[in-house]
């Protein structure tokens, strides 16, 4: 969106007064949103969807998928709209069922009319959770897409069946993105017994990485997901050596600016009153300036989406996200995890 007024440029961008007179920039925000077990109400028996917790309700399933759905759109709908006066263009998400669930979340009213397409395939997780990409047709334009499978075994040989990782490479208007959406295997077992998964998982960006170099040699990529890790953890450190200062930011790199936001105590999830940011966005070399040079579309913020109704008020669970399931069924709430988002801005 075309920013052209002198007021706003002077509240968001770090410029001299001079300068914002002279300059306009076009924003675009990318957010990613674990969506937390957004099943539809049919029963799919060739997966364990059985278990998700909308099956689990007896009475009104119809009215309470849809207020889950109403929730879920009034969330997206609102990341970024203070600043850009719309809705993010990209969007991964992740603890979907299905197309269907991604279709009726689109056609919602807070959405209908923002003209996303979806991204999607089905995932071999046990229990039938994918992950997706939605982008709004008249920004984004995908070129090319592929899911990459995550193969894990046990250590008895059995094999771990979980979520797959989606690659979107297309123009945001001129310019070539890659968009990989991940939704890493979670710590059930303990933190060190599961490391190795999230390790396997973060090698397969490498790999992903790499293929995507084949033919476009210093990409620009965004690295987004509920990676079950904080920004700390050996499989960003590590596996995929992420850099949390943008001076140490060489050719090639890639950067985690949330590294430094949960350094300082942000946070995306609670979880037995520790906190966690999991839910993680990061980015190729090309999309860091140091030099304040917007000629091409460059990161400008990243920041967690938790407006206060994102939070529970009251109660034992005080502080932590409202989410939309408990052990009574659905609370009314959104996610069990907060949305994160990235400012994308360029000068025209």
């Amino acid at each position: 969106m075309r920013l052209t007024y002198a007021v706003f440029l002077l509240l968001f961008l770090t410029f001299s007064t001079t300068v914002f007179s002279q300059k306009n920039y076009q924003i675009k925000t990318v957010a990613f949103y674990n969506l937390e077990n957004l099943f539809d109400t049919e029963n799919d028996t060739l997966k364990n969807d059985e278990a998700s917790p909308i099956m689990e309700i007896k009475e009104n399933r119809e009215v309470i998928y849809q207020k889950k759905l109403d929730n879920m759109a009034k969330v997206l709908s609102e990341i970024g709209f203070k600043d850009t006066k719309n809705s993010p263009v990209i969007i991964g998400v992740v603890e979907i069922e299905n197309r269907k669930v991604l279709e009726d979340l689109i056609n919602t009213d807070a959405l209908k009319n923002k003209q996303y397409g979806i991204v999607h395939y089905n995932s071999p997780d046990l229990r039938g959770i994918d992950v997706a990409l939605l982008y709004q047709e008249n920004h984004f334009r995908p070129t090319q897409h592929e899911t990459f499978e995550l193969k894990l075994w046990d250590e008895n040989g059995m094999r771990i069946y979980t979520r797959d990782q989606l690659l979107v490479s297309g123009y945001l208007d001129d310019e070539l993105i890659h968009v990989i959406v991940n939704h890493w295997p979670s710590r059930r077992g303990g933190e060190e017994k599961s490391r190795f998964k999230r390790e396997k998982a973060a090698y397969l960006n490498t790999q992903i990485i790499e293929k995507i170099k084949l033919t476009d040699p210093n990409p620009k990529i965004i690295i987004m997901g509920d990676l079950n890790d904080d920004p700390t953890n050996s499989s960003l450190k590590t596996v995929l050596k992420t850099k949390a200062k943008k001076k140490d930011v060489k050719e090639g790199d890639i950067y985690n600016p949330m590294e430094d936001m949960f350094r300082r105590g942000e946070n995306t999830l609670v979880y037995r009153d520790n906190i966690n940011l999991f839910d993680q966005i990061m980015f190729t070399s090309p999309l860091l300036t140091t030099k304040k040079d917007y000629s091409t579309y460059k990161m400008y913020k990243v920041g967690v989406f938790n407006p206060q109704y994102l939070t529970t008020q009251t109660g034992k669970y005080k502080g932590y996200p409202y989410r939309s399931w408990g052990y009574s069924g659905f609370i009314g709430g959104y996610s069990d995890h907060y949305p994160v988002y990235m400012y994308l801005i360029k000068e025209f």
